[in-house]
């Protein structure tokens, strides 16, 4: 049959990229957005210790986020390339594999996090006026992780195929769903915290399950038996890719998750204008994420058809592409930091919180440019499945970020958390940069 969805394989570089990254751009700006709106409604209408409660779990959360992208990410790439090598017999295959195997983990993962959400947030040293209401919130996110997990799974398998607008319409409703819940629950029943991590817990829920009706509606148009409902090789292949792509997307959270005990020690004040601050970081760092993960199904189905010279002019233009939006991201954090950081603060505030978030703002404001070649870098080398080099470089990022929080903020303060994240994201970037000029990512096999 004539599959009209490989664009990524046929189309100029540039314009394959815009193609497959803005539906990509505009669905995790929205699933952002939804966080931001959490946040900031939550702060609005329940004060500093509410919203102070809410980020503290919020690095947390984030990490549960990125073991979904992650893996969607290192199943896409074994997708997209039986896709590109039309093997689709084999594609379906893995992608039964890959539902399963993450159902289970999402389970596990739920099931542990209900037990043990107390002692992770005590051990984060989260302050005692926010510690409670932080449990709370997060024991709710943990009933919807399955939902979740299902979600960015399904999103994962559907850029796969090249069919990145279904995800977008999907995140669009699930967004709008949520704010409205949002609003209904906290502004208008004062359901406070538990109020918002409700309306995401439907959101999501819903969405996952129309997700998953669309899906295998979209599949069925792909000719070919699968060779199995869950095959170990499938399995194997994709965890190669999945583990360090997990812990790329990680990297940030992990890092931040174990920052958050420093942030935490200067009081909820400070917690505070940290939390609002990373809000609009994680919605900054949306576009560079995608790029990077479009990046990733361009160089798998590229070399799955044999196509590597594809692949470098990709990444040129890729890398064009961070330029042009860093430079826009950094004009806009200098010129409205200050009613940003008002949007997530009563009418009250105290000056330290507003302080600690417009400091951070103005501060990596300048920086995104060094995480969108990061990883656009990375997404190469992921798609190639040359992950080596690429899990050092994300370890060594985290590495920096948690030594130099933890022994620097003691001795200078909180200042030394922002100077940490543009270094992290340097050395991950050199050392990918120059595994990428090896050329090695080339002749990698995905042990197909």
């Amino acid at each position: 049959m004539s599959i009209s969805n490989d664009y990524l394989i046929t189309e100029k570089p540039l314009r394959a990229l815009i193609r497959f990254c803005a539906p990509m751009i505009a669905g995790n700006l929205f699933q952002q957005a939804y966080t931001i709106v959490d946040s900031a409604i939550v702060g609005h209408y329940n004060g500093e210790t509410a919203l102070a409660a809410v980020g503290a779990s919020y690095s947390l959360t984030t990490i549960f986020i990125c073991v979904a992208i992650g893996g969607g990410i290192g199943a896409s790439v074994i997708i997209s390339h039986h896709f590109g090598a039309r093997r689709y017999g084999q594609m379906r295959s893995a992608i039964s594999t890959a539902m399963l195997t993450f159902l289970g983990i999402s389970v596990l993962l739920s099931a542990v996090g209900l037990l043990f959400s107390r002692q992770i947030m005590a051990a984060l040293n989260t302050p005692a006026d926010a510690l409670e209401i932080a449990v709370r919130y997060l024991n709710v996110y943990f009933y919807g992780l399955p939902f979740l997990f299902m979600y960015n799974i399904l999103s994962a398998l559907f850029n796969a195929l090249g069919k990145s607008r279904i995800p977008l319409y999907f995140l669009i409703f699930s967004s709008l769903l949520n704010v409205a819940l949002d609003w209904y629950l906290v502004a208008v029943q004062g359901a406070g915290v538990l109020g918002a991590a409700y309306a995401t817990f439907l959101a999501q829920g819903i969405a996952a399950v129309l997700s998953f009706l669309v899906f295998c509606r979209e599949l069925r148009q792909y000719e070919g038996a699968s060779d199995g409902l869950f095959r170990q090789k499938e399995l194997l292949a994709m965890a190669r890719i999945a583990l360090p792509s997990i812990l790329q997307q990680s990297t940030v959270s992990i890092g931040m998750l174990l920052v958050q005990s420093v942030v935490n020690g200067f009081g909820t004040q400070v917690l505070a204008g940290f939390s609002a601050a990373m809000r609009i970081e994680s919605l900054c760092v949306v576009p560079m994420s995608a790029i990077g993960n479009a990046l990733s199904s361009y160089t798998a189905q590229n070399l799955g058809a044999g196509r590597a010279d594809r692949v470098t002019q990709g990444y040129r233009d890729a890398n064009r592409m961070v330029l042009l939006i860093a430079v826009f991201l950094c004009a806009a954090l200098e010129l409205f930091h200050s009613p940003i950081i008002a949007l997530f603060l009563d009418q009250a505030p105290s000056a330290q919180t507003v302080a600690t978030g417009e400091s951070y703002l103005r501060f990596i404001g300048f920086f995104f440019c060094l995480i969108g070649f990061k990883m656009a870098v990375d997404g190469v080398l992921r798609g190639a499945g040359d992950v080596r080099m690429f899990t050092i470089a994300n370890l060594v990022n985290l590495a920096i970020r948690v030594l130099l929080s933890w022994f620097g903020a003691p001795i200078w303060g909180v200042a030394v958390v922002w100077y940490a994240v543009p270094i992290g994201w340097l050395a991950n970037f050199c050392i990918s940069f120059a595994q990428y000029r090896t050329g090695a990512w080339r002749t990698q096999s995905l042990a197909l």
